[in-house]
């Protein structure tokens, strides 16, 4: 048995090639949208791709399944209680495909997902009889479980799901034997949990020992503990889960649709509804940029946050260096965002000759917050958790991704700081509010742990 993992860092996203070293046919698990780095491996082997498949209806991502069948006629596998727009081959408990000395086996784990699957791989020439790897998708993570509210809103409540999940973590895969790998579809950054480990992958045994999901405890309090603290979820993952089990357009079509275009072509589009987003680096965003742009740098979790504060409908033009322009419309894609209208043609020259359009943002270290001028409101774009576990007294705490309906809340006269954790968060968050109209917004740069760091004062943890 061949296994190559590949993970997605942006996405926290890990995704799976198995394949059979002797007749040389391959296996795709959760694949991404953009599955170029598939083909390439299996090329370089002397691979087939003939199947693809989903542990479930990511809600993240777009998976790669529709391009990967597209591409190389792989055939699509889903989970026995799965509904979707294309043909697919159900997998229930039991179920199996064979490939030379490859056995992958369907293990129906519901929970994250009505429709959630985790795949057994046995490598026949060592061990028929135990599964030498558990693919375990969002069922299991490493350190933690899937969160069973996504669902929530569309026809499943969270506690039939969290049962659901109890069942398959605590009489399905937590019956697996110790040394059976497990690899999951996410590490730590990931919203599909509260937890997840950093490691690449575990073994059963380790996570029975460790995994808070897997202690012995009773149904009901399965339910309190794996339901309480998840992060908000960003309101692309509904749009996601969707778009995963219909029949759609492929990224490379979607991808061709997508063109420069002039300066006088982007003030139309924008004049028009379209939101600008420039995915440079906030140093470079702040010294010049097009005038109600909002600033997502590329180097970041720039999908998540653009799913975030971006809708799935509202047409998108790209600014970006001119190394960086297919990334940042690509990276759209894979969240699904085929709406883009293309990119500004020659980024930020485009506006060599047209000063008129160029605005700046005024960014400020922290130690010289202190010596501004009529002091100025401090308003924290981090999560309610986050300000709660310290923040600067007197900070006005709106998170990023509530900043567009509680704008009326930020004050319109005179400075206000903006600041997150890092930096990230608060580039976006103050081109936003110069989007909408706010002159009055300055950078702290390097966020509060800057400001920590500078030895300026901020309260004590909150009990």
């Amino acid at each position: 048995m061949y296994l190559q993992r590949y993970y997605l860092e942006c996405l926290s996203h890990a995704s799976y090639l198995v394949a059979d070293e002797k007749t040389k046919v391959a296996a795709v698990i959760d694949p991404q949208r953009d599955v170029d780095i598939y083909l390439e491996d299996a090329k370089a082997h002397g691979f087939e791709i003939r199947h693809v498949l989903l542990t479930h209806f990511h809600a993240d991502f777009v998976a790669g399944h529709i391009e990967l069948r597209d591409r190389v006629g792989a055939k699509i596998y889903l989970g026995a209680k799965a509904e979707a727009e294309f043909a697919f081959e159900a997998m229930a408990d039991g179920d199996k495909i064979e490939f030379g000395d490859v056995r992958l086996e369907g293990l129906e784990t519901p929970g994250h997902t009505p429709e959630g699957l985790t795949i057994l791989a046995y490598d026949l020439a060592k061990d028929a009889e135990n599964p030498y790897a558990a693919f375990t998708g969002d069922t299991l993570f490493i350190g933690d479980v899937g969160r069973p509210d996504l669902l929530a809103s569309i026809g499943v409540t969270a506690d039939e799901l969290a049962e659901m999940l109890y069942d398959s973590l605590h009489r399905k895969l937590r019956s697996l034997p110790d040394e059976t790998l497990v690899y999951p579809a996410h590490g730590a950054g990931s919203m599909c949990g509260k937890a997840l480990s950093d490691e690449a992958v575990s073994t059963m045994g380790e996570q029975r020992r460790y995994n808070y999901a897997l202690q012995p405890m009773s149904k009901e309090e399965f339910i309190k503990l794996v339901e309480v603290d998840q992060p908000e979820a960003p309101g692309y993952f509904l749009h996601d889960a969707i778009l995963n089990r219909r029949e759609r357009a492929s990224l490379d079509e979607s991808m061709s649709s997508m063109k420069p275009l002039s300066i006088d072509d982007v003030l139309k589009l924008q004049a028009e509804g379209a939101r600008v987003v420039d995915t440079r680096e906030a140093t470079e965003f702040a010294g010049a940029h097009l005038k109600g742009a909002i600033n997502i740098p590329i180097d970041g979790r720039y999908a998540t946050w653009a799913g975030t504060v971006l809708d799935k409908e509202t047409p998108i033009v790209v600014i970006a260096e001119s190394d960086r322009v297919s990334e940042s419309l690509m990276r759209l894609g894979r969240i699904g965002f085929d709406h883009a209208a293309g990119h500004l043609a020659d980024g930020l020259d485009a506006l060599r000759d047209r000063p008129e359009l160029v605005a700046t943002t005024m960014r400020v270290p922290a130690p010289a917050v202190p010596e501004l001028e009529g002091s100025p409101a401090i308003l924290d774009v981090r999560s309610q958790k986050e300000w709660e576990a310290g923040h600067i007294e007197g900070s006005l705490n709106i998170p990023l991704n509530r900043l567009a309906e509680r704008v009326g809340e930020v004050p319109s006269e005179g400075q206000v700081i903006v600041h997150c954790e890092g930096g990230y968060r608060s580039t976006i968050a103050v081109s936003l509010l110069q989007e909408m109209g706010r002159d009055n917004v300055v950078e702290l740069i390097g966020g509060f742990k800057a400001w920590v760091k500078s030895g300026l004062p901020s309260t004590a943890p909150i009990a």
